[in-house]
């Protein structure tokens, strides 16, 4: 299911595009909107665990393990891209 979010902090993000076989390191800057079908996980950090998600985008890139605290669920459909 697709959910819009808006990231409440800058985030350096890891980006999995469709037809390449690299990550990109990207970044997503504050108050950006995107529509992204969520996969929710927990991972281990220094300090104790971690509600991560990886973001699967509409144009099928994936930003893979973003903290749940940098993003929010937002009302409506209105996206900025980066």
């Amino acid at each position: 299911m697709i959910h819009p979010i808006e990231f409440r902090r800058q985030v350096f993000a890891d980006i999995d595009l469709p037809d390449d076989k690299f990550s990109q390191r990207v970044i997503i800057k504050e108050g950006t909107r995107l529509a992204a079908d969520i996969k929710p996980y927990v991972t281990e950090s220094t300090d104790g665990p971690v509600e991560v998600a990886d973001l699967v985008f509409e144009d099928g890139s994936v930003a893979r393990a973003v903290r749940y605290s940098a993003f929010q669920f937002v009302e409506g459909s209105k996206r900025r891209r980066q």
